[in-house]
Order: structure tokens, then C-alpha cells, then sequence
């Protein structure tokens, strides 16, 4: 089973010729809502690909909410653990996306900063559990939750997104961190070492995974680096592809998957959603990632 702690968006797209620069104003092609969130798309993501999802956040009790939580229901996630809090707006976004499936994102945190890790009861944290983290949330309950979880024998699984502080224990608490190349920089300033994944492994202890979209991906554990290719495919849309990639590899590893072959996985799905519109939706289903592998061997 797989639990996320983490954030519920309501999102708002505009297809652009071009991303704006400061100051300037643009005509979109294009708008579309959806629902989203850093923690609701990698849910998401892996109840496609077959995992058991619990998702646990917060909502506002707002216009905004039943969009924002229409996706994971669809996708059979259990909300039993979501608050809506009344006076307070649900976390919505932003998103512009050019031609060439770039993108530049404005997120209004809103109710998620409020989610507790205390809606998280320890039962559900034991070692027959997967947590799924990232960091739309306060970290001070990202920490506590954690910790919590470190306790209760749970794999922990952290996407330092967007890269925000948390203390050099609670790092060392993760099994696995993912993060994309900028935040192994922002990382890397503050530990004193180098932004790749090695380097940051023998700093952290733990198994890093760096995304490095386009080129692929790196992973460190204690026993040494692989490098996994990306997918050559058509981009539409890359939005979301880093979120796909994180809930289909905490799926796959949550099922007894190994982590070489939990990357390859996950790194399938990704490509796979980079060819379609969207954050949340673009995640394929499993049948589709085996189909994608199966024809690329």
C-alpha cells in the first residue's frame, strides 16, 4: 500500500506560443482545468499503475474542492484521510505551456499548507507501507511525518519538489530522495558537494535518484551509479512527467519491483505522459506501460 502525504491543486492551463516574459502579456490558444498537485499527481500516477493508494492532504471547502479531488476518485485513491477545512481556499495553479511542451508554473499553496501529519494514523505506517512524500506542504509535518514513519518500519520515499529546507536527519530518514537537476543544485549548496547523484548519496546515506528530463536518469545507492536513458518520444507536454515518474517508481518499488527495474518503469510512464496534454491525466495506465516496454524490449 502506498500512502501520499501530500498536496491538492486545482489547476489552470494556457497553450502559448511562446512562455511570457516579464512584463509581457500573451494570448493563450488554448485553457483548460484540471486537477493537480504534486501529491495528488504521483497518487495518482501509481493507483494507474495498480498500486493501493491512500491520499492524505487538505481541501478547502471551496468551488475548487470536487475538481481537485475528481481525478484521484476516479482512480479509486481512498480520500478518507483528505480534510476540508472551512476558510480556506484549496491550492490552485497556474500553468503555461509552449510549443514545444516547456513550462512555467505559479502554485497558490492554500489549504495544503494546513494538512497535518497527525491524519495519518501510525497503523497505516508500518512496513507493508510506502510513503510517498514531496514538499507542497509544511515541512514541519513533512519532517514529523517522517520521523513517524521511520518509527513504524514504513519505506519512505521522499521528491525533494519544490527543493525546500529540511534538517540533515530528516534527509538521512528516507529511503530514497528524487529530485530533477535543479534541486540536486539547490541540495548540493547546502550539503558542500556536488549536485549528482554520487555525490549526494555519500553525503545523505540514502539511495538518490536525480531526473534529468531529456538525458535520462541517474541513481546512487551505497553499492554504486547506474544511468538510464531517456525514451526518445515526441514531447506535447512535459508537465507532470516528473510526477508520474516519482508515483510509478514508488508503485512498482511497493510491490516487491527491484529498484533498477522500478526506474526503467518509471522512466517508460514518464515518456509516456510527455506525449500527452496535462499534469494529472497524462499518467498511463499500466497496461500501457507494459506495452510501451514490451515494444522497446
Amino acid at each position: 500500500m502506498i500512502v501520499t502525504f501530500g498536496s491538492i491543486n486545482l489547476d489552470l492551463f494556457f497553450h502559448l506560443p511562446e512562455l511570457p516574459r516579464p512584463g509581457q502579456t500573451l494570448l493563450a490558444q488554448s485553457a483548460q482545468v484540471e486537477a493537480g498537485g504534486k501529491g495528488a499527481n504521483q497518487a495518482f500516477a501509481a493507483a494507474c499503475d495498480g498500486a493501493r493508494v491512500v491520499m492524505a492532504g487538505a481541501v478547502g471547502q471551496d468551488a475548487l474542492a470536487e475538481s481537485a479531488l475528481a481525478g484521484l476518485r476516479t482512480a479509486g485513491v481512498d480520500l478518507s484521510r483528505v480534510a476540508q477545512l472551512p476558510g480556506q481556499q484549496t491550492g490552485c495553479a497556474s500553468i503555461g505551456v509552449d510549443g514545444q511542451g516547456r513550462n512555467a508554473i505559479v502554485v497558490a499553496a492554500g489549504a495544503n499548507r494546513s494538512a497535518l501529519a497527525a491524519q495519518v494514523e501510525d497503523a497505516l505506517l508500518g512496513p507493508g507501507t510506502t510513503l510517498l512524500l514531496q514538499m507542497e506542504n509544511d515541512p514541519r509535518e513533512i519532517a514529523a511525518m517522517i520521523l513517524r514513519a521511520r518509527q513504524q518500519g514504513a519505506r519512505i520515499v521522499l521528491n525533494l519538489a519544490p527543493a525546500a529546507e529540511l534538517c540533515l536527519e530528516i534527509l538521512r530518514s528516507v529511503d530514497l530522495l528524487v529530485l530533477n537537476e535543479s534541486e540536486a543544485e539547490w541540495l548540493s549548496d547546502r550539503l558542500g558537494t556536488r549536485a549528482t547523484a554520487e555525490a549526494l548519496q555519500r553525503v545523505l546515506r540514502v539511495v538518490v535518484v536525480r531526473t534529468l528530463g531529456g538525458k535520462g536518469v541517474e541513481a546512487a545507492t551505497g553499492d554504486g551509479v547506474s544511468q538510464i536513458a531517456a525514451w526518445p518520444v515526441e514531447v506535447v507536454d512535459s508537465t507532470g512527467a516528473g510526477d508520474c515518474f516519482t508515483g510509478v517508481l514508488a508503485s512498482a518499488l511497493d510491490r516487491g519491483t527491484d529498484l533498477g527495474r522500478a526506474l526503467i518503469r518509471a522512466n517508460a510512464a514518464a515518456a509516456l505522459a510527455c506525449t500527452r496534454p496535462g499534469s494529472q491525466r497524462s499518467a498511463p495506465q499500466a497496461r500501457e506501460t507494459d506495452d510501451f516496454l514490451a515494444l522497446r524490449g
